[in-house]
């Protein structure tokens, strides 16, 4: 079944439950009213393509939220980096604009809150569930209120982006086959020394630069999850992925504080909830399409790896001294225990 007849199945039949985020939510908005005007639009932009699942999360959010307020409040979408990049979209949230993005440990580790940053580190977590249970933990609700003090307002984490793997145009058969390759990583000292570490060279660049750069062959690689891989047609130009999944990696949404704060408490009730709410579809259409996606890839000439699970362990004993470098990244002491044990682990 292609991507758009699956959406409309479960847009037709997904009933959504809110999970926990940075933010308590306890009201819902009226029923939606299509005469009346909004008086608050809120813009989300991101650099993904908007036929990736965070693109049918949106368009949910769209109508989540016109139901909740009655028409009151509105969202806007603005896939492909129509406004820009990660960088300048938080830029602009700390100038006081309504303007909501997706961004993660890494990208907050360099706005300051720098414990965040572990949450980006390899093969960190072991499944989803322990994905969803460090978000509940007071260890994550603590750093979220440092985030807030520095400007931002995380509104929702219960996003799945999806497992990020490798894709490059030579073959990757384990960790070693990574050695001197140039691969690309978002723009932040996490993800760089993250990958760095299993023996790559890595790269940041901005999502929309990448196909181009494999194709003049820039950089030999690219890591994200495959509805991005796919979507971004990266496939097309590097040929060849590995199931390494290297981080499980969930993604929050954030806005202005100042701008949030200036919403009424039943604004940001509906806002929340709609971000959180969206956030169950999308990750009910990423877990369906994710398949799909890979065979498409398999049937337009890409050679997948399924490794082992030596050759995994592999890539985790590689990326173990990452987690020595706290004192690079100023890291609390003994963050990597205290995370380990917020999230339910057993060691």
């Amino acid at each position: 079944m292609r991507l758009k007849k699956m959406t409309a199945v479960i847009l037709s039949g997904l009933m959504l439950l809110p999970l926990t985020a940075c933010g308590s939510t306890s009201q819902t908005g009226s029923d939606a009213a299509s005469s009346v005007e909004p008086e608050i639009v809120l813009d989300v932009a991101f650099e993904n393509n908007s036929s990736e699942p965070i693109g049918a999360g949106w368009e949910r959010a769209q109508e989540i939220i016109k139901e909740k307020s009655g028409g009151k409040m509105a969202i806007e979408v603005y896939p492909d980096s129509q406004l820009g990049d990660k960088s300048s979209l938080i830029d602009s949230m700390l100038l006081g604009e309504p303007v909501c993005t997706l961004a993660d440990g890494a990208f907050y580790a360099d706005y300051g809150i720098k414990d965040m940053g572990i949450l980006f580190g390899p093969f960190l977590f072991d499944d989803w569930d322990q994905c969803w249970t460090l978000i509940e933990s007071d260890w994550y609700e603590d750093q979220c209120k440092k985030l807030e003090e520095k400007g931002l307002k995380i509104i929702a984490s219960n996003w799945m982006y999806g497992e990020r793997h490798t894709l490059t145009n030579v073959p990757v058969n384990n960790v070693d086959d990574l050695k001197g390759l140039k691969i690309r990583v978002p723009s932040n000292e996490i993800q760089s020394y993250g990958f760095d570490v299993l023996g790559a060279t890595s790269t940041g660049m901005a999502l929309g630069d990448v196909y181009q750069a494999l194709q003049t062959k820039t950089i030999d690689g690219a890591e994200n999850p495959i509805a991005t891989l796919y979507g971004r047609k990266l496939h097309e130009v590097a040929p060849y992925l590995i199931l390494d999944g290297h981080v499980k990696n969930f993604t929050t949404w954030v806005v202005s504080a100042d701008w949030f704060n200036s919403l009424t408490e039943e604004q940001q009730n509906w806002l929340v909830e709609t971000a959180q709410e969206a956030g169950e579809y999308n990750n009910q259409v990423l877990q369906e399409a994710e398949q799909e996606y890979l065979q498409l890839m398999v049937d337009e000439g890409v050679t997948v790896v399924d490794p082992s699970e030596e050759v995994l362990e592999g890539f985790r004993e590689k990326a173990a001294p990452f987690y020595e470098m706290g004192d690079r990244f100023g890291w609390s002491d003994g963050l990597y225990d205290t995370v380990r044990k917020a999230m339910g682990a057993e060691e």
